[in-house]
């Protein structure tokens, strides 16, 4: 793929109205509102210019992209002049062209001529224009009264500042305030003396950047540039991939030399980022090549031997073996595994056909299963499909935004850049959650309500809300009347309007004052279109399940379902999470979500696979933990997870793992669950592989390979060949062969390969013949089971409860500089940020345990002990501790508890009773 990516000057306009200009002769036709500048590249015709960037609003500051239009006075640059009808531009001449040469003198007069050494030689549009130009003097001199001599900011660990080559276009300023949001950028000074600064910060570092990299991607010089161009120098080409963290799924372009990778350039055409990145998918992806990754397969007859390196054909043969040789002993149902929701769903598919056809049971399941599993059930339970109903770029058009037990500016950030950017628009925003996250208050956005509930008690929320939507006649009865079961809506209307469920009722349980809620009630089901983002702080609940069906029932109500701009949107945690789940991760579904025990639905697998499957779902993973205490489970595949650290009740996991006879690991690095086991199989990052992502608002995205895989093999490679050593023949030749197989035996893939994505960028499922571009938005028409079902939601306290010798509440969450458990992020210069997981405790809290900022603290639970750093904060509210789980030093799940969502059996990690103590005080805790 060629480095160039036309830049066309201004953004696109979205008028449906055509205009018909006419520049240097040729006739263009252009929506209404388009600039002169976006016209003439439109025509073919390169206007000059370096303040411009259709990424960002027109500014109209450098003067060179000054034209001439007929009938009108002077020279307007051409990226603030928008068309009109029967326009005549002339965009240049020996006027224009002397007034450029005039003004590039000055730019050049106060820039470094060091060209040749310069790190953007070959990618300086201050370069390009000047030769654009035909600048051939500067009659002014190069003496630079200002900046030249000023001292370079190097404190980011991924990019460099240096004045000296600032033109001050203010392309870093408007990134990071029109795309970003943060504001973190100004210009300070006047006149010669301007130039760019990180606010009242005396550095980058130091600032409130979030080093998202939208001002690096801005600048046309070398001004800001990334450390790594600085290191390597000008890539030569580039591969389009998606990145590999969280769940917006965002394209990028891995600029590479060879196959080294440069640096990572989101794109412009990537359907979830549009051109926006975060620090992760910008800057982290260099534990790809750390030294830490591990190149060949291990084995090990115990877990106490060393690791024995062996070559690929041994440790496949060993692995079959292995696990036939369980079988034979205990059973064809001994065995299973887990997929992983940070592989490609290609990778996915095998894994799970290798479980039900090569070992012969349903004993699948996957990390999902700790995130968003009451996404998939409660929604299919309402709306007839497990996933999210709009397109990310619905929030454009929503009038009230619900966020509800996420934090998307760390988890989901470039979503999060989106729908601030919204907010700041006047879609009014209403926040629910224990913690009060960025978005609640922040110097640029703040929220219009904020439900601040206490940790375990968002199904009465919900309900409260419902009971103010159904007892003021505020439901959309038009829309339930046509769209909805209304035997199941009077049920649940009667229900919910039961006094017991009033804000009023319900406001000791919640924590939040009844009229707030009537409010915030009232604003949505009345506030026009109306969303709700939801994350873990929703679904990891031992009533997620309810809470899900709870926002379903809510949006059914007011009629915020199939259009856009409304809608009840999941923010999946990681970036296939829902591809894991589309795949046939669970033990009870099939790809697509269909049931093990429909016998149509098997015979179409069993065809395929040539196969007789087994009907019986299989274990979940606390099954599978339960069932190896108890000896009845001996052998695990775990693939791409560490579930040793990533898993509630760490001490209970690693007692099961402990007792398997086999456990298979295959990942990049060895990690917490790799130390109980006896094969280790080398992964593959995503720079490695060749596969599809599907992201959070069901977007299909491919994942190119920048490089060969650094072990040798794909990872379904690996897999179909331990199946085929164990009997059952997987032979696919490509990752586009299993793609094909998935859209034979998936209905909601069916129009999906790899062929098609590369030619349209990427497709939401479903895609069908009935939608063969794809969904953008769900239930447009009807809902997907036919009927809405409303479902009650009786609120059940959880049975973790605090006592006086736990009278605390932890509930954990992530940080935006690190991912997940950490094993790729604490691996890259992120961990400036976030060196260790800390404690936030209120100041109350603090005082009353005599516990000082940044003191060790220890943090007990009826299960187990840690220690971390103290952050006394009013983010959480006095009762509730905060924490995150991203580096296994703390071990942050040794405390968390095995209590679970009763219908999916997802952790309910955001309710777990702790005391907190300063780490060298003696505490004695009575076993209750």
């Amino acid at each position: 793929m060629s480095l160039s990516c036309k830049d066309f000057g201004t953004p696109k306009s979205d008028n449906a109205q055509m205009v018909n200009v006419t520049i240097d002769g040729h006739q263009v036709a252009v929506p209404e509102g388009t600039s002169v500048m976006r016209a003439a590249a439109e025509a073919g015709i390169m206007i000059p210019k370096l303040c411009a960037t259709d990424s960002v609003e027109p500014f109209g500051s450098c003067r060179l992209c000054l034209v001439e239009i007929t009938g009108r006075k002077g020279t307007p640059a051409s990226c603030t002049t928008p068309v009109a009808d029967g326009m005549n531009v002339c965009t240049n001449n020996p006027r224009l062209s002397a007034l450029r040469k005039g003004v590039m003198e000055l730019y050049i007069s106060d820039h470094p001529l060091d060209c040749l050494t310069c790190a953007a030689n070959g990618d300086c549009e201050l370069q390009d224009m000047a030769g654009t130009v035909g600048l051939r003097q500067v009659r002014y001199g190069f003496d630079g009264a200002n900046h030249l001599a000023e001292a370079k900011d190097t404190s980011n660990p991924y990019f460099s500042y240096d004045p000296s080559k600032c033109i001050v276009c203010s392309r870093c300023v408007r990134a990071c305030s029109e795309i970003q949001g943060t504001f973190a950028l100004t210009i300070a000074g006047r006149g010669f003396e301007s130039r760019v600064k990180p606010g009242p910060a005396l550095d980058f570092m130091g600032s409130e950047c979030v080093s998202c990299g939208a001002c690096v991607q801005a600048c046309p010089t070398a001004t800001l540039i990334e450390k790594s161009v600085l290191r390597l120098g000008q890539p030569e080409h580039a591969v389009e991939t998606t990145c590999a963290y969280c769940g917006v799924g965002c394209s990028f372009r891995a600029e590479m030399q060879g196959d080294t990778v440069v640096r990572m350039v989101p794109s412009k055409d990537g359907g979830a980022n549009q051109g926006h990145s975060c620090v992760k998918g910008r800057f982290a992806w260099g534990y790809a090549s750390h030294k830490d990754r591990q190149l060949k397969p291990m084995i090990r007859a115990s877990i106490t031997d060393p690791w024995k390196v062996v070559e690929w054909d041994e440790a496949i043969a060993y692995t079959a073996a292995k696990f036939r040789e369980v079988q034979d002993r205990h059973g064809p149902r001994s065995i299973g595994g887990i997929t992983s929701s940070r592989c490609t769903n290609e990778e996915i598919y095998a894994v799970q056909k290798m479980i039900r056809a090569g070992f012969g049971n349903n004993n699948v399941d996957t990390c999902a299963r700790v995130c968003h599993s009451p996404t998939g059930y409660g929604l299919k339970q309402t709306y007839g499909t497990s996933a999210g109903t709009q397109d990310f770029k619905s929030v454009d058009h929503c009038d009230v935004i619900v966020v509800m037990g996420a934090n998307p500016t760390a988890g989901h950030p470039v979503f999060a850049s989106r729908l601030k950017r919204r907010v700041r628009q006047g879609a009014k925003l209403i926040v629910i959650d224990p913690r009060a996250i960025e978005l609640v208050k922040s110097p640029h956005v703040a929220a219009d309500h904020y439900l601040q509930l206490q940790p375990g008690t968002n199904v009465a929320m919900v309900n409260a809300l419902a009971h103010v939507i159904v007892t003021e006649g505020l439901v959309k009865t038009d829309f339930v009347a046509e769209r909805c079961d209304l035997i199941n809506f009077q049920q649940w209307a009667d229900f919910v309007a039961e006094d017991r469920h009033s804000p009023e009722a319900l406001e000791s349980i919640t924590g939040v004052a009844a009229a707030e809620v009537r409010a915030v009630a009232r604003l949505y089901a009345t506030g026009g279109n109306a969303a709700i983002y939801y994350g873990l702080g929703v679904t990891e609940h031992s009533q997620g399940s309810t809470t899900v069906m709870g926002i379903a029932n809510l949006a059914m109500a007011t009629g915020n379902v199939g259009r856009i701009g409304v809608g009840v949107n999941p923010l999946r945690g990681q970036n296939n999470v829902q591809g894991s789940c589309d795949m046939g991760s669970f033990p009870h579904e099939f790809s697509g979500y269909r049931e093990v025990k429909d016998d149509s639905v098997r015979a179409l697998f069993e065809v395929v696979w040539g196969r007789e499957l087994d009907s019986e779902p299989g274990l979940r993973i606390p099954n599978m933990f339960d069932q190896s205490l108890h000896g009845h489970f001996k052998g695990m595949f775990v693939h791409g997870e560490d579930i040793a650290q990533s898993d509630p009740n760490t001490n209970h996991v690693t007692a099961a793992l402990e007792a398997l006879e086999f456990l298979v690991v295959q990942d990049l690095f060895l990690n917490e669950t790799s130390a109980y086991a006896h094969v280790f199989l080398p992964g593959t990052s995503f720079l490695e592989k060749d596969g599809t992502f599907t992201n959070a608002e069901r977007r299909i995205n491919r994942v190119r390979p920048a490089m060969a895989p650094r072990s040798g093999l794909h990872e379904w490679q690996v897999v179909a060949a331990i199946a085929t050593a164990m009997g059952y023949p997987m032979h696919w030749q490509s990752g586009a062969d299993i793609m094909a197989e998935i859209a034979r035996v998936t209905p909601s893939f069916k129009g999906v390969s790899f062929e098609r994505l590369d030619r349209v960028g990427s497709l939401q499922w479903p895609v069908t013949d009935a939608a063969p571009d794809g969904t953008p938005i769900m239930h447009v028409d009807g809902f997907v089971r036919g009927k809405g079902n409303f479902v009650l939601t009786e609120f059940v306290p959880t049975e973790e409860q605090t006592s006086r010798f736990f009278p605390l509440i932890l509930t954990t969450g992530r940080i935006l500089s690190q991912y997940n458990v950490g094993a790729q992020t604490r691996r890259t210069d992120n961990v400036a940020w976030h060196p260790e997981d800390v404690l936030e405790i209120h100041p109350f809290d603090a005082e009353q345990r005599g516990i000082a900022a940044g003191d060790m603290v220890s943090l007990a639970s009826r299960m187990g002990a840690t220690s971390l750093r103290a952050d006394i904060t009013e983010r959480v509210p006095q009762g509730v501790v905060y924490t995150t789980f991203h580096h296994p030093v703390t071990g942050a799940n040794v405390v968390t508890t095995d209590q679970s969502d009763w219908a999916t059996n997802c952790p309910e990690y955001k309710v777990t009773a702790v005391q907190v103590s300063v780490a060298n005080h003696l505490l004695t805790l009575v076993a209750e």
